[in-house]
């Protein structure tokens, strides 16, 4: 996985109310919650619920499934998964502090003037 890919996703967490919504399905599991529990549970209003909760989704962070009238929203534990692995990927591997930067590869070096 590259950074582009996953970088909306860590994204989404950069906000306090969204990270406490997704925090708050990583506990209720499988199941997940309905949105009135949410907003029950953590104090937050229907509208401000609606948005954050569209953020997450649209990250890829959690889904969303209709049953009736009610709309249960769970944690899509596949791509925490993936956001874990990701940060742990390389951990303790070292790092080349002779490494050039992609962007600069191919360019001439600058001279003193």
């Amino acid at each position: 996985m590259k950074e582009k890919d996953i970088a909306p996703a860590f994204a989404a967490l950069g906000h306090e109310a969204r990270l406490k919504i997704y925090r708050l399905l990583v506990k209720a599991g499988d199941d997940g919650l309905n949105i009135g529990d949410i907003g029950r549970l953590l104090d937050l209003p229907a509208s401000t619920l609606a948005h954050h909760l569209g953020t997450l989704v649209q990250a890829g962070l959690v889904a969303q499934e209709k049953h009736g009238r009610e709309t249960r929203n769970r944690a899509d534990f596949d791509v925490m998964r993936k956001m874990a692995g990701f940060i742990a990927d390389e951990c303790c591997s070292g790092v080349d502090l002779d490494a050039v930067p992609a962007a600069q590869a191919g360019k001439e070096p600058e001279t003193a003037a």
